[in-house]
């Protein structure tokens, strides 16, 4: 099952046609609901199915960004989570509720695609938290980032407490979540949270979409497999990282894309469409 523009209300999702590029081959969201793109279970769902559609489709690469304004016209990625609709919620609720958020952006972080992010705009709580399941990250001028949970009586709980150090180091991952000061394009840039700076929004889309045509045109076994062993060897020691890359190379062989590159080697030289076979999963 393959993403499907129609099947979503909340999320706005398009696919994009390149010459020489398969269809559907980079999907595009654009966060559009809410007040301010707030996550709650509704969106929640969506994004739940999204996933479902990166993991079984042939899709190769995913652009999340944002146009949304406030009411004084300052620009918006995410504002946080849907704090409101837990009005009546009980501890239980709420737990099972953060759980699943926390499983759906790690099930995002794995989608087997070349996925950046476009943010021009402020990005709070789960909106910073939600950088982290991207594999690039491009900050425009008007690109804030803040972890404000400590001071609600909570903490970042989608991964901003316990992957956001992994990215930009834990001394400051904890001036963030225990201060909760918000930062700018330029110090998100500095301490790595963000990988390239852009003049406007629709500069950093032109950015993204230029990475996403390259990548479309790639094997799409070698492009999941590199992925996939890329997140498993963090943490490892250096025999069982030999052994992730060993096993997901040997992927691209079992699944004929290696043999499919080199039947097609001045095809690709050239810049042309080659005919890969249906990308095959690599499970490290």
């Amino acid at each position: 099952m393959a993403v499907d523009p129609a099947g979503f209300r909340f999320l706005k999702i398009s696919l994009p046609q390149a010459e020489g590029q398969a269809p559907g081959a980079v999907v595009e969201v654009e966060l559009d609901h809410g007040r301010a793109n707030e996550m709650g279970a509704a969106v929640l769902d969506e994004w739940e199915a999204l996933c479902q559609g990166l993991e079984e489709g042939a899709h190769r690469a995913l652009i999340t960004y944002s146009r949304r304004r406030s009411r004084k016209g300052t620009p918006i990625f995410i504002a946080g989570a849907n704090v409101t609709e837990r009005g009546d919620w009980d501890d239980q609720k709420i737990r099972a509720h953060v759980r699943r958020q926390r499983a759906v952006l790690g099930r995002l972080r794995r989608a087997p695609v070349f996925h950046t992010v476009v943010v021009d705009g402020v990005a709070l709580g789960w909106g910073t938290e939600y950088m982290l399941t991207a594999d690039y990250r491009i900050a425009g001028p008007g690109a804030s980032f803040a972890l404000p949970e400590t001071s609600l009586g909570i903490l970042p709980g989608a991964g901003g407490t316990s992957e956001l150090w992994t990215l930009i180091g834990l001394p400051q991952a904890l001036r963030m979540g225990m201060t909760g000061e918000r930062i700018d394009q330029q110090e998100a840039w500095r301490i790595g949270l963000v990988q390239e700076r852009c003049e406007s929004l629709d500069a950093g889309l032109d950015r993204a979409r230029a990475l996403a045509r390259r990548t479309a045109r790639r094997s799409p076994t070698g492009l999941a497999a590199f992925k996939r062993a890329a997140l498993a060897c963090v943490g490892q020691p250096a025999a069982q990282r030999s052994e992730i890359e060993a096993r997901a190379y040997e992927t691209c062989l079992d699944s004929g894309d290696a043999a499919a590159g080199r039947a097609s080697f001045k095809a690709i030289t050239a810049g042309q469409p080659v005919p890969w076979p249906p990308r095959r999963d690599f499970h490290p």
